[in-house]
């Protein structure tokens, strides 16, 4: 994917991750505001596409990221399609790397997505997960 191509699914993340770490929707208070935007697509995309399908489709955004934020290498996704392994990892990174992963990483996510089903599709997702959160996108 160019540079630019990049930049829309990578100022989405931005935006969904700030949105969702604002409604505090974390069941424990310990989760990564990543991991529950994950989560959150994890139940929608698994029945469209398996949670197989899902896994892949995280697996692949977790190797694209890498490339960025080597540290992203070290998570785990678990056979049901969840990320599992950032508390080992925060006690030697900072709050901004952990922040810019999440963003690359949702923003991966995001990117895939817009190539496999479309911005249209991708958009309707995002708003069926979460109804309350508007987009606003300067151009």
């Amino acid at each position: 994917m160019s540079k630019s191509a990049t930049a829309m699914p990578k100022e989405f993340a931005r935006l969904l991750l700030a949105y969702e770490e604002v409604s505090g929707k974390s069941a424990n208070g310990k989760d990564s505001v990543a991991f529950r935007v994950c989560d959150n697509l994890r139940g929608p995309l698994g029945k469209l596409m398996g949670m197989e399908g899902f896994r892949s489709l995280l697996l692949r955004a977790q190797v694209l990221s890498c490339a960025e934020v080597p540290w992203l290498c070290e998570l785990r996704v678990k056979v049901d399609g969840s990320l599992d392994g950032l508390e080992e990892l925060e006690a030697g990174l900072d709050a901004r790397a952990i922040s810019e992963g999440e963003v690359v990483l949702v923003g991966q996510l995001l990117g895939l997505l817009v190539i496999f089903i479309g911005p249209a599709l991708t958009l309707r997702l995002l708003h069926d997960i979460w109804p309350r959160w508007t987009i606003e996108v300067s151009e």
